[in-house]
This record gives C-alpha cells, structure tokens and sequence, in this order.
C-alpha cells in the first residue's frame, strides 16, 4: 500500500519511523518502547477527539481506526505498517532490540514469559480497566453494576501483577529487567488513582514497580512525549530522582 492519501500534516517522515499516536494508556507504550531503545521517530498526534482516527487515510494505516500505529520506512523506501500496540511493540524489539534491551532472547523461558504478560496485559488488564473507566466517566447514564464490575475485575487482574512481581523479586514483571511485559502495563496502572484505587495500600509491590519504571532512564520521556503523563500532574507519580536521558545527552 502506497498510502498516497495521507494529509500532508500527517505525512510520514521520507525515512525511519512514524508514530501515530495519543498520550493515552495504549499510546504511551509505543513512545516509551522507542525512547527506551534510543530510536528516533516521527510523531503524530491523532486527536481521537476529533474522530481522526476514523478518517479514511488513516483507516488505511489501521483498518479498525485506532492508535497507536506505525509506519516504518528503510533505505529503500520499503514501508512497513504495523498497528494493535503488541504488534508494535514485538516488532520493534524484533527488528531493532538485538541486545534484548527490553527484550529476552528467542526460546528461552523469560521470552515466552513475556509474551504471557504482554498478552495478559492485551487482552485482560487494559479491556477490564477500560471499561472501568468508560461506565464511571463516560457512560450516557450511571450504572452501578457496570462501574463494580469492571473495578473490581481491574482490582482481580492487580492481585495477579503483585503476585508476580512478589515472585519474580527482581522487581520487574519478567526477568531480571524491564521488559515490553512492564512497557505494556504500566500506562494502565499508573492511571489506576482514577477509579480509586491505592496502590500503595493495596498492591505494594504494583505501586513500587510503577515508580520503578518510570525511574528506568527512557521511560519518563516516552511517557510525555505527547505532552506531560496526566499521571504525572494528576496522580502519585514523581519524575525520576535519576538523570534521565535528557539530562545525559
């Protein structure tokens, strides 16, 4: 696909990475992934306010009309287009994180641990805490159910994470570093203060890793690459007592 159609205030950077996105809890993994790989990109606010994602131009790029997506394009002006931020996220460390930054090497254990707690975060913490959020800010009436319901599945899916973390004991979901496994989750949880949840009176071990991450050099600036984290200004998080990237450059 050419994607001819795209705006030109949207148009693709003539080589490297694009990134389409929005400082939300999906949006935020692909920046940090990429901060944390050192890789230089192109981004591209969608307002999803706005509807754009749901233009005809950027259906091409994702057919199901969300964010994030990407568009890769080489040397040879070959494009790769990839979309669903798990796709993104395994294509990244596939192409470009040889030495397992946030990775693990192919056939061993902490590898498919990994795709486990990514897909744990794919199909079970961000869908339950979604609709979490959806029936107690954005439903058109309120129904109590549906906000319990989703809550404490969100406050279910958490015990699990503390429980992992708790085994693990290096801190972080899988392995002995961060990985995309914790790349994916954390946008989620550090949102949690939202629908009243304390992490640190609840899940210890989650609110420790959270501020773990966010102190893991990389991981600040992806999270503001949009504009500064709400979890930052809204919530419990602080800015890393470390240098981060920016401050070493």
């Amino acid at each position: 696909m050419s994607f001819k159609n795209i705006p030109k205030e949207f148009a693709p950077a003539p080589r490297g990475i694009t990134l389409y996105s929005l400082g939300t809890s999906n949006g935020v993994k692909i920046s940090i992934a990429l901060s944390l790989l050192n890789l230089p990109y192109t981004l591209h606010i969608i307002d999803i306010s706005k509807n754009i994602q749901k233009e005809p131009w950027f259906v091409e790029i994702n057919p199901n009309g969300r964010i994030p997506a990407i568009l890769d394009i080489d040397e040879s002006g070959n494009v790769t287009n990839v979309w669903e931020s798990a796709a993104i996220l395994l294509y990244l460390v596939d192409k470009y994180d040889k030495k397992h930054k946030i990775s693990f090497p192919r056939g061993s254990p902490e590898y498919l641990e990994s795709l486990e707690w990514l897909i744990f975060q794919v199909a079970g913490v961000g869908p339950m805490q979604g609709q979490a959020g959806h029936f107690k800010f954005y439903a058109p009436e309120q129904i109590p159910y549906g906000v319990k319901r989703y809550t404490e599945e969100t406050r279910r899916l958490y015990s699990v994470l503390e429980k992992q973390l708790t085994d693990n004991g290096s801190g972080f979901l899988v392995g002995d570093h961060i990985s995309i496994a914790d790349v994916a989750t954390v946008g989620w949880v550090s949102v949690s203060y939202s629908l009243g949840i304390d992490l640190a009176k609840e899940f210890p071990a989650v609110h420790d890793w959270v501020q773990r991450v966010i102190d893991t050099p990389g991981v600040y600036e992806g999270f503001n690459a949009h504009g500064t984290w709400r979890g930052f200004t809204q919530g419990p998080w602080k800015a890393p007592q470390t240098p981060t990237l920016s401050d070493q450059k």
